[in-house]
């Protein structure tokens, strides 16, 4: 029961995260799975049982289909790390790290506004400047600064596309990714994550030397 209700949920992860009904190519169980109806029924595709192992595949012109809003639920399930109230944020924190924060948890709904945030903050976007102003930065500064350090981090995980990188940190295209990232760091998001991964794995084979 578990592992179905696991795969469905990646699949519902889907298709709340495009806003498309998708359907598997194929879903294969180990076991019996009870109600094979139900499941075939929301999975779209006949069931097999009695296979060497649980899997779920998906089309992939359904892996290239973009993210496109904003989900609360889904970004809770996504990024746990930044799902804590604004309140919890609030405290000992500067006006320049709670918006970084929020533009950090936005991100992957796209290019969050000065709007949206001051809203989140509950005060005017002139209010925000100011205290923006105040604080010797500004929310462009600082989007640009959550961009940059986002992208770092994902690029660090070489399971993460370049493609699903620049979607992470709120671009729509890959070229416009690319150049921003050529901006900050001089150099392509391939070429970065190449240099950096391989640095990783020398360092670590220097500290197992050692």
């Amino acid at each position: 029961m578990l592992v179905g209700i696991t795969l469905a949920c990646l699949l519902e992860l889907g298709r709340r995260g495009t806003g498309q009904p998708l359907t598997a190519r194929s879903v294969e169980f180990t076991h019996a799975m009870g109600d094979v109806q139900t499941l075939e029924a929301y999975f779209g595709r006949r069931i097999r049982t009695g296979a060497p192992w649980n899997r779920l595949t998906v089309h992939r012109r359904d892996l290239d289909r973009p993210f496109v809003s904003y989900n609360e639920e889904l970004l809770e399930i996504l990024t746990p790390a930044l799902d804590r109230s604004i309140d919890e944020q609030r405290r000992g924190r500067s006006m320049t790290e709670m918006v970084k924060w929020i533009i950090k948890r936005s991100l992957t709904g796209g290019c969050p506004d000065i709007q949206a945030v001051a809203r989140e903050l509950g005060m005017s976007n002139r209010t925000l400047q100011r205290r923006l102003a105040g604080e010797n930065t500004s929310f462009k500064h600082l989007l640009t600064e959550a961009r940059h350090e986002q992208s770092l981090a994902y690029l660090a995980d070489p399971s993460l596309d370049i493609k699903e990188v620049a979607f992470l940190v709120g671009y729509e295209d890959q070229n416009s990714f690319y150049r921003a990232f050529r901006l900050w760091e001089g150099d392509t998001p391939s070429n970065w994550r190449a240099k950096h991964l391989s640095d990783g794995v020398s360092n670590k084979k220097i500290g197992a030397t050692g």
